[in-house]
């Protein structure tokens, strides 16, 4: 249980402490922080010293209005939303807390004034390790588009000590670095000891009556774990309201055996201690070992159990009571690794606050909704029953109940379809027996929602098609969006500084509305060049850091060819490679010499244990080896692999793009987020007919978009039909050249073996059908590049892209969540 905290009456009033925003008072904070938090005097103040004093200064200009909001939720003014996520990467809190409380100008004059360079004090500050791709980037997008729309909410997830890798790259190869991001602290996050709870694994149940002869079953777990409270503050755009991230940190219960180091025992008295932090160590353990899987269903049970514990709290604290849980509170599961708690909801109810099935079942499924995100049934999790059942031996029980119970209103709705059963089922008794965690999310939750149109119309006809076919109205679409705070006005200045020049500031909390208006300039001469030297200054920006990074010099004035995001087949960044490897034998050959100069810029992670991924960026390094080397190529065509791909560095690449490549085959990608990154810093797509493509297309205009490959339909088809692989290679003189290249060692130091998976992969398999849509992918890059070489069509095209792209705000996302799925409404001002 919580420790409890001081009441606080109902209905109480905080009042903001005055504090002053101009230069000079923003100065004298600075250099009290330094003094009196930070303990060190000007003279001897390290670079972090100074970053630790200016983000401390920034953070006390949130904290009064964090207060407020959360004096909302005490007096139950407000149905309070959660939303549960394994990954939030939000990126360095520094300059975008700045900009989003109207402070930034005046923050960088009080740091000139003290002789600081704003930027280095900025670049001090390290990434928060606690995401890994799109999914914890879009869960950042959310809670900063929660807090500007003033809807009062909770980020719950894992304080991971450590985050996924940092990426390097050594003789070609990715090489996995742990990633330290706390080894300087984080004058971010505020500890809340008082505010812990203790966690349950493993053990047994006993059934019996109480003392009020109340039907009762106790869990009584083999071991437990204490979670503690990490709060980071979210400040919203403008006058939004400040939010709370809430992570959670494993503790022993007891983290030091006092008896056991009196007997000498100096290690044993701290195992407790080794084994319960075990827990929040480190983001994403390698599942692949019996003891990775253990400790990933560890780490979810544990945030998701920390934060329902958390939530009934926080709901008590309001003076209400357990049956009217589900009324002030909407909790979202970002995708199935919070699923667990459907079960541990119910378990809660019915174990700790003593309601009858029915009722907390009825509770349950009005509090929950879920986030599909994937297409891939690998993705979809499953855990294996034995093992599920010795970790979380109550939840297997009431999962067991939910299931039958469930399994009888599907018999009900479809009479004699033994097949349909045993699909829908929450357990999969084919082989080896599992809990799928998906289904447990769509049968405990009120509403289930995919991410972009296609997508959600892909998860009805494909991976939940029987779920649909019995409970329609659950399914909804909220197409992703990202915030235009982090990804326009804190990574674009130059760009963000030319819109509000023309058509004022007003824009970067209305994108939906205000951002059309530049596409009254998209004609004019002054705003194309004042575009085009925009562009310019951000790709010499980001050639500056390639050079500094990779050492490979790249000429700012050629077509910067960008591919940025996690690193898997279905992505097909090997097919962005061939094509490259194709243009590199026809500048060799002389065969086009009207080609304009092009950057291929790849980045982004591959999993530890991803081979044919980490082979990938081996080959990608490869290629850029021999290309970037060539006297004949010169500087007409040069490859990067991008070394560690994050939020920090995503802040020059995507200014700078020129082209953004979405070329995943139709029908895997769920939305994709870096497709709306990219258009709203002016870069053209070149991609497929999947996932928030189809949108982006619609949005910006047929002729603003490169589009090329099959559709979803037309994939399906192919794949029925069982077409070769080999017969594209076969027809396709320049694909067969460039793959032949990569099978003899051309790219390997003659090594023909380094290689031969990928090859092997591509001729007999080619499961992503790289090669099916090759043809149709090299004859759109040559409009890409018919395009690029003339500069007033192409100006006019990224203009045009920026001003129709305002619909991908998470902003308009977050609204339709709350009016489709949560039900909720604004914060409104006391008196309103």
């Amino acid at each position: 249980m919580a420790s409890s905290a001081t009441s606080v009456p109902r209905g109480a009033m905080f009042v903001n402490t005055p504090v002053g925003n101009t230069p000079e008072a923003l100065r004298q904070a600075i250099v009290d922080n330094l003094y009196y938090r930070v303990s060190k005097i000007p003279a001897i103040a390290t670079s972090n010293d100074w970053y630790l004093a200016v983000a401390f200064t920034v953070r006390d200009r949130i904290i009064s209005r964090w207060i407020n909001t959360f004096n909302a939720v005490i007096r139950g003014d407000v149905r309070l939303v959660s939303y549960l996520s394994a990954e939030f990467l939000p990126g360095p809190h520094l300059v975008n807390n700045m900009i989003n409380l109207g402070i930034h100008d005046q923050m960088r004059a009080a740091m000139q004034d003290l002789g600081l360079d704003a930027d280095i004090v900025a670049a001090q500050e390290e990434e928060p390790g606690l995401g890994n791709g799109g999914l914890g980037r879009l869960a950042a997008c959310f809670m900063d588009s929660l807090s500007t729309l003033k809807v009062v909410s909770i980020g719950y997830g894992i304080r991971y000590e450590f985050g996924l890798f940092d990426q390097e790259i050594r003789a070609g190869r990715q090489m996995e670095i742990t990633d330290k991001w706390l080894h300087l602290g984080n004058p971010w996050e505020i500890e809340r000891p008082e505010i812990n709870y203790e966690i349950g694994f493993g053990g047994h149940t006993v059934m019996g009556e109480d003392r009020e002869g109340r039907y009762r079953v106790w869990w009584v777990p083999e071991r437990e774990v204490k979670g503690v409270a990490y709060d980071t503050p979210i400040a919203g755009y403008g006058d939004g309201v400040v939010n709370l991230l809430r992570l959670w940190k494993a503790e022993a219960v007891e983290s030091f055996d006092f008896e056991a180091f009196n007997q000498g025992d100096y290690y044993g008295a701290v195992d407790e201690k080794v084994l319960s932090e075990t827990i929040s160590k480190v983001l994403y353990p390698n599942d692949e070992p019996p003891k990775g899987k253990i400790l990933r269903l560890a780490q979810q049970y544990f945030f998701v159990s920390c934060t329902l514990q958390d939530l009934i709290r926080i709901h008590f604290q309001g003076g209400n009571t357990i049956e009217t849980f589900h009324h002030w509170n909407a909790v979202q599961l970002n995708d199935t690794h919070p699923a667990i708690a459907v079960a541990e909801l119910m378990r809660l109810l019915l174990d700790k606050h003593f309601l009858g099935w029915d009722k907390a079942w009825d509770i349950t499924g009005r509090t929950f909704s879920y986030t599909n995100h994937t297409l891939l049934a690998e993705a979809l999790e499953t855990w294996p029953l034995p093992m599920f059942k010795r970790q979380l031996p109550r939840h297997m029980e009431i999962i067991y109940e939910i299931n039958r119970r469930f399994l009888g209103a599907v018999r009900k709705a479809f009479p004699d379809d033994e097949a349909r059963l045993a699909r829908m089922s929450i357990i999969d008794e084919h082989g080896q027996k599992a809990v799928r965690m998906a289904h447990l999310a769509v049968v405990g939750s009120h509403a289930v929602n995919g991410v972009a149109a296609l997508h959600s119309e892909l998860v009805k006809q494909t991976v939940l098609k029987d779920f649909y076919e019995l409970t329609p109205d659950k399914f909804h679409n909220v197409t992703n969006g990202v915030t235009p705070r982090r990804w326009m006005a804190l990574c674009n200045p130059r760009l963000t500084r030319l819109i509000s020049s023309h058509i004022g500031g007003e824009w970067i909390g209305r994108l939906e509305t205000d951002l059309k208006a530049i596409e009254a300039f998209a004609d004019d001469t002054g705003f194309q060049e004042a575009w085009r030297t925009v562009k310019r200054e951000n790709k010499a920006a980001l050639a500056r850091l390639i050079a500094e990074r990779s050492g490979v010099t790249v000429l700012p004035e050629s077509l910067f060819d960008i591919q940025v995001k996690r690193i898997h087949e279905y992505k097909r960044q090997h097919l962005n490679l061939l094509h490259t490897v194709v243009l590199y034998n026809r500048l060799r050959s002389g065969a086009d010499a009207s080609l304009p100069p092009r950057t291929v810029i790849f980045g982004g992670k591959a999993a530890p244990g991803y081979f044919m991924a980490k082979l990938i960026i081996r080959l990608i390094n490869a290629v850029a080896e021999v290309v970037n080397r060539d006297p004949a190529v010169g500087d007409r065509l040069k490859v990067v692999f991008f070394p560690d791909f994050n939020v920090k560095n995503a802040h020059y690449i995507y200014p700078a793009a020129d082209l953004s490549e979405q070329i995943s085959l139709a029908g895997k990608e769920a939305s994709g987020t870096g497709n709306m990154k990219f258009s709203m810093n002016g870069a053209l797509t070149i991609g497929t007919l999947d996932g928030a493509n189809v949108e982006i297309r619609k949005a910006v205009g047929e002729e603003n978009f490169f589009l090329f490959g099959m559709t979803a339909e037309e994939v399906a088809r192919l794949k029925a039909a069982g077409d070769a692989p080999r017969n594209y290679y076969d027809a396709h003189p320049e694909l067969k050249e460039a793959v032949n290249m990569i099978a003899s060692g051309y790219f390997s130091g003659g090594d023909a073996s380094i290689f031969r998976p990928f090859v092997d992969n591509l001729l007999y398999e080619d499961p992503y059908m790289v090669l099916a849509d090759f043809s149709s992918y090299l004859e759109c890059q040559q409009s890409v590049s018919a395009a690029y070489l003339d500069p007033v069509r192409w100006v006019r095209m990224s203009i045009l892209n920026v001003a129709r792209v305002g619909w991908f705000s998470s902003d308009r996302a977050i609204r339709a969540y709350c009016e489709k799925i949560w039900k909720v409404s604004p914060l409104q001002p006391e008196g309103a």
